[in-house]
């Protein structure tokens, strides 16, 4: 079973899980949206939509037809988030994570040149806010899910309390400034599909990862981004999963993958930065 179509099942059962059991409706973290006034505008956004998800969304197909190159601003956090975790290796891990990912999805369609080089497009993102995982809670969490994982043919979800979270916005902007594509996001973390991992950003490192896929897929598509993405990751995307080259330079600032090293840490609820070293530190507002 690939990644992809693994993540599809998952994301089939949380939907259901979080819509049809009042029991485990509670075992998915609400996290709204929040602005923190750095887009360029906000009148073109569409109303919020998304289950798992919630997002309002503005992105013009048209103008990103043409666009070849593209350049990512490293991702800050808004004050009001930076001071919800507590350290900056913390704050700037989330944003690499971040950053990382929409260096690769954007890999797919534009070449992605290194900071200060001419780009039809820039990315410019700014999370807003994070909802910092329990990790007493988290630590029990795991040890429950391995523990039924040995006493049962499937482990039982994660429990539903301490769940972390993630609020961010982001735009690219043309080289005239003008605004071409948007995106206002927050998701919680749910007792399904999202493993405790011991770090009070353990869900907000997960959580970057799915806001970078979402957001360059609105870029590479030209279209708002749907609950359920069907397709088969590129042979790049793959790669970088891995760990292994990214296809562009520029993504390499970021740091490479935990790839299967990760999985594993991920399985047996270890902090992120574990095996995540090679970050750089994000800028604060």
């Amino acid at each position: 079973m690939t990644a992809c179509l693994r993540d599809v099942l998952i994301q089939v059962r949380v939907t259901t899980a979080c819509l049809m059991l009042p029991v485990l409706s509670t075992g998915c973290a609400s996290v709204p949206l929040k602005s923190a006034g750095t887009l360029t505008s906000y009148d073109k956004l569409s109303e919020p939509k998304g289950l798992l998800s919630r997002s309002r969304n503005y992105v013009d197909a048209s103008a990103l037809a043409s666009v070849k190159t593209v350049g990512i601003v490293p991702t800050t956090l808004a004050q009001s988030a930076s001071a919800r975790v507590k350290t900056e290796s913390d704050r700037a891990m989330v944003a690499n994570a971040l950053d990382r990912e929409i260096c690769v999805a954007l890999s797919d369609k534009f070449q992605v040149v290194t900071p200060g080089a001419p780009a039809d497009l820039m990315v410019r993102t700014v999370i807003t806010d994070i909802v910092p995982t329990n990790r007493a809670v988290a630590v029990l969490a795991t040890a429950v899910t391995l523990g039924s994982g040995f006493a049962l043919p499937v482990s039982v979800p994660r429990l539903p309390f301490g769940l972390g979270g993630l609020a961010v916005e982001a735009e690219a902007v043309d080289s005239k400034g003008n605004q071409r594509a948007a995106m206002l996001w927050a998701r919680g973390a749910n007792s399904i599909s999202n493993k405790p991992r011991m770090s009070e950003v353990g869900d907000a490192y997960g959580l970057a990862t799915t806001f970078g896929s979402e957001f360059s897929r609105m870029l590479v598509t030209g279209k708002e981004p749907r609950t359920l993405d069907i397709r088969l990751p590129s042979g790049q995307r793959i790669r970088s999963w891995l760990g292994g080259k990214p296809k562009y330079p520029a993504c390499d600032g970021f740091g490479r993958a935990p790839g299967l090293l990760g999985v594993v840490a991920e399985k047996f609820g270890a902090p992120p930065e574990w095996t995540d070293k090679r970050h750089q530190a994000a800028p604060q507002r």
